[in-house]
């Protein structure tokens, strides 16, 4: 049964229009959160915060980025209970609302020269509903996904999700470009920064027109009807499913390598007090080398995990941006604007797409139908929780002025991502296990001349059908 459920939708076009939606929404939202984060980087220090103490002002700037991510947790809760309660569509439309709105609202928000502590007190407050929101689109986007992929695919399938995310920060970054270029610096910083923002009010109308067209997935539709959904599926997750959570968690510290590469290393680089130098416009450019390159890699790392496994390519991800983290923080001390673009695409472009194309499929795969959203929703987002406090770390355990930025921080981030990889050498690998006994201890994977077999049915069919 569960077979001909995934063939129907599989291999017609629920499974295209599913990853369609979960890119272009992904893309959408991640928009939103990440106009934020160059935002904190670039102009917020001076606009939010007494301009009195530089370092202050950045150490707090940077903070602020960081608490939209103290709400994740809570809104992993919420947001996975109603993901695995409702559907995973409903939790979407829900996440999406709640990101636009309040990113707009950022945009309205009156400086600390107006109304003075009122305007972080504000910024603060949108940032918790920023970072509750986005909670649950990763899980909600990657389970639907993967739900809706033919088997064998999985892995190719759920990658699109963070190819939007990617697509999304590329979009953040672009925005960003024309303004700081063209724009003197008094007009960027009176009012250039909130075009980013106030365009939000486009990315909510032209979401809700693509999701409202997403049709539930099987595996949810058919736990529904048997009436098999729990009351409480992260009461489940945790009963059943604690350690694997734990791993997720563990494995998600891997964010401290968009943390290094986007917002400290935007810092280092821009904020006149650390004395490198680089311009707002000239340094936007190296995310974005950096992540079209992603776009590009994400479905061919993807795909490789289908036939490999993933953890062979999230262990190595993982400790191969960790090294190179050393090299990309160095070439922006030594102001070698060619040298950190290259970095940046070996590092954020390259080799960090190990993990971050394949956690799509990998942390879900590890938990049942009845409890995946929540159970990936809380353990990525506490993990993500942890390292996007670092920002404000890394400016107080290297703030302007100091020695050895790149050896002291490369130092932090390899350790972290050596952890990642020890996390991820001790899970099971699923991706030969059918979804009906995802989450189970004891499930069987296919044999590879069978998974081999099916695979290859799968491409051929998905091909026959866009031609």
């Amino acid at each position: 049964m569960e077979t001909n459920a995934t063939t129907r939708s599989g291999h017609g076009s629920q499974a295209r229009k599913a990853t369609a939606s979960g890119w272009i929404g992904s893309a959408l939202e991640y928009y939103d959160f990440f106009i934020y984060a160059q935002a904190a980087a670039l102009i917020f220090p001076q606009l939010f915060f007494p301009s009195g103490n530089p370092k202050i002002a950045i150490v707090a700037s940077l903070a602020t980025y960081g608490v939209g991510y103290v709400a994740r947790p809570i809104g992993a809760v919420v947001l996975g209970h109603w993901g695995d309660t409702h559907g995973r569509k409903n939790v979407l439309l829900v996440c999406m609302f709640l990101m636009g709105l309040s990113t707009m609202a950022v945009g309205l928000l009156p400086t600390y020269q107006r109304v003075g502590i009122l305007a972080p007190v504000l910024l603060v407050v949108l940032r918790l509903i920023q970072g509750f929101a986005v909670a649950g689109e990763i899980s909600g986007a990657s389970s639907m996904i993967l739900e809706h992929a033919p088997f064998g695919r999985r892995g190719f399938y759920a990658s699109f999700t963070l190819q939007g995310v990617q697509a999304g920060q590329i979009l953040a970054a672009a925005v960003f470009l024309p303004l700081a270029y063209y724009m003197d610096d008094n007009s960027f910083n009176s009012w250039g920064w909130r075009i980013p923002f106030l365009l939000s009010a486009l990315v909510l109308i032209a979401g809700y027109i693509i999701r409202r067209e997403v049709h539930e997935t099987p595996a949810f539709e058919k736990e529904d009807a048997s009436g098999g959904l729990p009351r409480s599926p992260i009461i489940e997750a945790f009963k059943y499913n604690w350690g694997d959570m734990l791993r997720v968690v563990l494995c998600s510290l891997m964010n401290v390598i968009p943390v290094v590469a986007t917002i400290f290393g935007a810092a280092y680089a821009v904020q006149p007090s650390y004395g490198i130098g680089f311009s707002k416009s000239l340094y936007l450019w190296i995310p974005v080398i950096g992540n079209i390159v992603a776009v590009l890699v994400i479905p061919y790392v993807g795909n490789l995990s289908d036939r490999i496994g993933r953890r062979l390519p999230i262990i190595v991800g993982a400790l191969g941006a960790g090294l190179l983290s050393f090299a990309y923080l160095y070439a922006i001390s030594i102001h070698n604007v060619p040298l950190a673009m290259v970095m940046s695409i070996l590092m954020w472009g390259v080799i960090y797409q190990g993990y971050n194309a394949i956690f799509p499929s990998f942390y879900p795969e590890l938990f049942p139908t009845r409890s995946r959203v929540s159970a990936m929703a809380i353990g990525q987002n506490v993990g993500t929780t942890i390292t996007a406090l670092l920002p404000a770390l890394f400016a107080y355990v290297a703030p302007p002025g100091s020695q050895n930025v790149p050896l002291t921080i490369g130092a932090i981030t390899f350790g972290i991502t050596i952890v990642c990889a020890i996390s991820a050498w001790s899970a099971r690998e699923n991706f030969r296990v059918r979804l009906s006994d995802l989450g189970e201890k004891n499930a069987t994977p296919i044999d590879k001349l069978s998974y081999d077999a099916m695979r290859a049915k799968s491409m051929a069919e998905a091909k026959k059908a866009v031609a």
